[in-house]
């Protein structure tokens, strides 16, 4: 097959694990790079190989060379840019979360049914080696019915600032960011059960602690102190199956050290996903605990963006249908938004 001939919207710190993967991928055409900020577009189109550079998206989708795009914008961007990638007739592979609001997703799930072009999400986790590795053992049963996911993301510090903590560009704080990756994890793996209830809490208690001295974390290019979001969200999520999620996000908090686990729990086994792959279950009356024999019992962050990027190309050549498609941005979008609306209210919310 010819190659894909890729145009990135965004130059900022995602876009390089999305450059990186393009650039391992002998099917991809890197095209061009699209940034607000043209001096780092064009350094990243030279590291690359990208022929062209661009500062506004619209001049990039108007090309007839580019068959698809990568948004890696603010989120209050994902939404009008995709929808005008895919009205330009590019395939699109869409930065997480898909948008700020439930009426944004609605709004680019019919620009995809009109456009009958690819767009896929990106919940990168989903591509990890641990997940694909799990998922068959779900699929094949070994956990039975799952009805009981709980997933922890805590910093301890490490607000990124910048854009992340702006409310207007980034939609929200800890739970829009980290909480999508782990809530759509046990969603996916869960078999993506339809929300029945969520009640919610979002805290703002201790800024972005900017006076913390002698410890790093990461801090996003355009870096500041202005803090709109929230520090602390968790949520417990009801499914109209019967199964629930607890989850529990921060950017920081007054606790001894960061904290990353997301487990499921089925009638048949559990599973701890992270930090590392471990299956439970019974065997002769006897309690189990499994390690896989794999090379990345975690999330490993290049083989999971390769993975990612190599399935979105295979979806643009037609050889597979995309496993985050924009049906799955939609429901996303009701938990997040959920969980938020919640935490206004002070009380449950139902669908």
């Amino acid at each position: 097959m010819s190659k894909v001939r890729i145009g990135v919207i965004g130059a900022g710190s995602i876009s390089e694990m999305h450059l990186k993967a393009y650039a391992g991928n002998p099917e991809v055409e890197l095209a061009a790079i699209c940034d607000l900020n043209g001096e780092r577009a064009k350094t990243k189109a030279e590291a690359y190989g990208a022929g062209k550079v661009f500062t506004d998206y619209k001049q990039l989708l108007a090309d007839p060379d580019i068959d698809a795009v990568s948004v890696c914008t603010w989120n209050n961007s994902h939404a009008a840019i995709s929808i005008a990638a895919l009205e330009a007739g590019k395939h699109v592979l869409c930065e997480k979360p898909l948008c700020k609001t439930v009426e944004e997703a609605l709004q680019v799930e019919a620009a995809v049914a009109r456009s009958g072009k690819t767009l896929q999400i990106g919940y990168v986790r989903r591509y990890g080696t641990n997940v694909r590795v799990l998922k068959k053992f779900i699929d094949a049963g070994e956990l039975g019915e799952i009805y009981y996911a709980k997933a922890t993301c805590l910093r301890r510090l490490g607000n990124p600032g910048g854009w992340f903590s702006d409310i207007e560009r980034s939609g929200g704080g800890p739970l829009i960011d980290l909480g999508v990756h782990i809530i759509d994890l046990c969603w996916y793996l869960m078999g993506k059960p339809r929300v029945k209830s969520i009640s919610g809490n979002a805290y703002r208690k201790l800024g972005n602690r900017s006076h913390i001295q002698h410890l790093d974390y990461y801090k996003a290019a355009d870096y500041n102190e202005h803090n709109t979001v929230e520090d602390l969200a968790n949520a417990l999520i009801r499914f109209e199956n019967g199964a629930s999620l607890l989850v529990d996000v921060s950017f920081t908090l007054q606790t001894k050290k960061d904290e990353f686990a997301v487990k499921l729990y089925g009638d048949k086994g559990g599973v701890e996903v992270e930090p590392e792959l471990t299956i439970v279950t019974e065997r002769h009356d006897t309690i189990l605990n499994i390690t896989p024999q794999i090379d990345h019992l975690t999330f490993d962050f290049e083989r999971g963006f390769q993975n990612e990027i190599d399935h979105f190309i295979a979806c643009c050549q037609g050889r597979e249908q995309t496993i985050s498609p924009v049906q799955d941005g939609v429901e996303m979008m009701k938990m997040l938004c959920g969980i938020y609306e919640s935490a206004q209210a002070g009380e449950e919310i139902r669908f």
